[in-house]
């Protein structure tokens, strides 16, 4: 999962092979989908949520959907999905490639469930085994007609799953929250 060197794409090319057999690597439901109200976090895990306004109006809504749909939420320089060809769909695996202090790391996960309704598009995903992280995250898109107002909601639910996440947890934590900084401002960029 870590590296001193950038993943090939032969590599990411394995990795997603591998992980299309694996299951979940945390073992125990933890349901992102209802939402951070009824979410139960459980012992041994964090849960974050942020949740920004990016936009104004339905153009806006749908070209945050366009964004989500090409995974420009995690182009991010230091963050990308390193097969952006996934489709947003259940039971797809999405590799996410990350660079920090050196080192590289390809995280796998599987697309668990997707909202896709008339103001409200997103999706779940599930770590697998080749995670640095165990749990679950959802990336949601709201447009309230009423106001007119384009929410990004990012709700998540973790713990390290790798060694050096653990050792290292502090700037594990920073770093998750340095992802959820980013991607929303990435975002609010993108659609104003």
């Amino acid at each position: 999962m870590f590296s001193l060197t950038e993943p090939t794409s032969a590599s990411i090319h394995r990795q997603l092979e591998r992980a299309r057999d694996l299951p979940g690597s945390y073992g125990i439901a933890l349901n992102t989908q209802c939402g951070p109200e009824a979410l139960r976090v459980p012992k041994g895990y964090v849960r974050d949520h942020i949740r920004t306004e990016i936009g104004h109006g339905p153009l806006a809504f749908e070209a945050a959907r366009d964004a989500f749909r090409l995974w420009r939420h995690f182009d991010l320089g230091w963050v990308r999905v390193a097969n952006p060809e996934a489709k947003i769909e259940q039971e797809a695996i999405v590799a996410v490639e990350a660079h920090n202090l050196g080192l590289w790391s390809l995280n796998c996960s599987r697309i668990l469930y997707v909202i896709d309704e008339q103001d409200r598009f997103g999706f779940g995903y599930g770590t697998t085994p080749l995670h640095v992280e165990r749990g679950e995250e959802r990336f949601l898109l709201e447009h309230f007609p009423i106001s007119g107002v384009v929410y990004y909601d990012l709700l998540a639910v973790s713990q390290p799953a790798n060694w050096l996440a653990w050792l290292g947890y502090p700037y594990t934590r920073s770093q998750q929250q340095r992802f959820a900084r980013d991607s929303h401002r990435h975002m609010h960029e993108l659609i104003s």
